[in-house]
């Protein structure tokens, strides 16, 4: 998991590279972003089980399959 930096420090994953920028989606699925890879870094421990748990949430609740 890498945090992007220039989105608020958005928590995604690396889903490869599209021109001159990192393609990342969001934890567990959906719509893809593209980042500047000088904005994004590797996430925290702390970064990635808050990412994990806010998707089990949502999942709890019906909100993601």
């Amino acid at each position: 998991m890498v945090v992007d930096t220039g989105r608020g420090d958005r928590v995604g994953e690396f889903r490869g590279v599209a021109g001159p920028y990192w393609a990342l989606r969001p934890v567990g699925g959906g719509i893809e972003w593209e980042a500047e890879p000088h904005r994004v870094r590797p996430a925290l421990l702390i970064e990635q089980l808050r990412a994990r748990t806010a998707r089990l949430n949502a999942r709890s609740r019906g909100e993601v399959l």
